[in-house]
């Protein structure tokens, strides 16, 4: 499976379940559409429809939500939209404070929902960056 080859580093320490979520869904756009980049927004658009990012990797969306966690995500590719990064953008403030502060984000107490998504979405890309560099 090209999926398997191509998997980026925050899936490979993701659960098992979102890096066959990821794959399939890579593996079907390659299909319709040839490999490359397109494929790849194809398979995180699919992730990201049951999964968010935390710090480094993937984990399952509060209460098992489904649903497009940003706009880009929940419009076709001609539309466009704004990326959320992987953060859960429809979660609810208690969540994105537990996620803040499973990833210890000084300061999450007195922000509100949008810091929060902020605050979030620059630890994950430090936790990845940092990952990457190992």
């Amino acid at each position: 499976m090209p999926g398997r080859k191509e998997l980026p580093s925050t899936l490979e320490r993701s659960p098992a379940e979102a890096q066959r979520t990821w794959i399939k869904a890579h593996d079907s756009a390659v299909k319709q559409y040839g490999e490359g980049e397109r494929a790849h927004r194809v398979a995180y658009g699919a992730l990201k429809h049951t999964y968010e990012k935390v710090g480094d990797r993937w984990e399952r969306k509060e209460k098992g939500r489904k649903a497009p966690s940003d706009p880009q995500s929940a419009r076709p590719r001609q539309q466009g939209g704004r990326s959320g990064q992987g953060v859960d953008e429809k979660a609810s403030k208690q969540h994105l404070y537990a996620v803040a502060k499973e990833l210890d984000i000084g300061g999450r107490s007195q922000m509100d929902k949008g810091q929060l998504l902020e605050a979030i979405r620059k630890e994950n890309r430090a936790r990845t960056r940092k990952a990457r560099s190992r």
